[in-house]
């Protein structure tokens, strides 16, 4: 039959290694030296090895199979301890998941800082991400794959939905600096872009299906997500507009060229958080929706966006014109 040490033997045989004596371990657990001693040669007996050197000196001194068993036991204790920590958050309400569906068009930097954070107040709590374009947010906290959604572009008024607006982005028509359209150095007509690939992000959900959503080529490359899009972008391989706080340190380090393009709509869209009317946040999903809102107001506009390019590029004309 195989060994099976109960916890609280690993507990005392953990004690006696980091305080160094049977006689320190006694008085840490309150019990008899005699009870510690007990303990652990039954451990020994149960794992059919001895985990202390006894003989030639006065304090235990771990074996090679001690040292080895000493992580485990620390490791299994360690589990034990976040249970009991994940069971406590449980009967306080705390959540056991938090499954949050974020779009692309929420600000990178917002979204590491908030989940950063989330995981140092909650360390027990687990947490399922899922990222999409367009519709696929709302998809997932309607069908209740995701208790709760960060991001724009709510397609269909759904009663069985509470929406509420936290913060703000925009897109910018961007292109890499060998692109035709940025050679031509001025303010560009929407006859400039019509013969121009243009790449689109075909949604992946059925909210939008068919829908297109600022196109102006004739020409058009389908591509599934955002990271794609940007990689062939900046690829060279044709225009199209990009979430501003995605492309930054682009802009800045001019590997992208914004477009100074009017019939392309860069006006602000609302970025929304979103969450089924039968089923509330609790508390680490509420905390999280509050944070993002703390984050995304303070979100640069398009203005503010702007000033910070052109601190890099400055006199630069493409910037200028919208």
């Amino acid at each position: 039959m195989l060994p099976n040490p109960t916890l609280d033997q690993l507990q005392v045989f953990l004690t006696v290694a980091e305080s160094g004596s049977f006689s320190a371990a006694s008085r840490a657990l309150n019990r008899a030296q005699s009870v510690i001693s007990y303990t652990i040669a039954n451990l020994e007996a149960q794992l059919e090895m001895p985990l202390f050197e006894r003989s030639g000196s006065r304090q235990p001194k771990l074996t090679d199979a001690g040292r080895v068993m000493l992580e485990d036991a620390r490791r299994i204790l360690s589990d034990l301890q976040v249970m009991r920590a994940r069971v406590k958050g449980l009967k306080t309400g705390l959540e056991a998941e938090v499954a949050v569906a974020i779009s692309v068009m929420v600000p990178v930097h917002a979204t590491v800082d908030v989940l950063r954070e989330f995981r140092d107040r909650f360390p027990f709590v687990s947490l399922r991400l899922d990222t999409g374009e367009l519709g696929t947010m709302m998809q997932l906290v309607s069908s209740g794959k995701s208790t709760i959604g960060i991001g724009g572009s709510v397609v269909k008024q759904d009663d069985a939905l509470v929406i509420e607006r936290i913060g703000h982005s925009f897109m910018m028509p961007v292109a890499a600096p060998t692109h035709p359209l940025v050679k031509l150095g001025r303010p560009l007509a929407l006859s400039d872009v019509r013969d121009e690939v243009q790449l689109v992000v075909t949604d992946a959900s059925s909210l939008t299906n068919g829908r297109d959503f600022n196109v102006l080529s004739y020409k058009v490359w389908h591509v599934s997500d955002i990271a794609t899009k940007h990689q062939l972008i900046r690829g060279g391989l044709g225009w199209g507009g990009l979430p501003a706080s995605f492309i930054m340190e682009d802009l800045q380090k001019e590997r992208l060229v914004p477009l100074a393009l009017d019939a392309y709509d860069q006006s602000e869209y609302p970025l929304y958080a979103v969450r089924k009317v039968d089923n509330p946040p609790g508390p680490a999903a509420a905390w999280m929706i509050e944070a993002f809102r703390s984050r995304l107001a303070r979100c640069p506009n398009q203005a503010d966006f702007k000033s910070a390019i052109e601190m890099f590029h400055p006199g630069d004309k493409r910037l200028a014109a919208e």
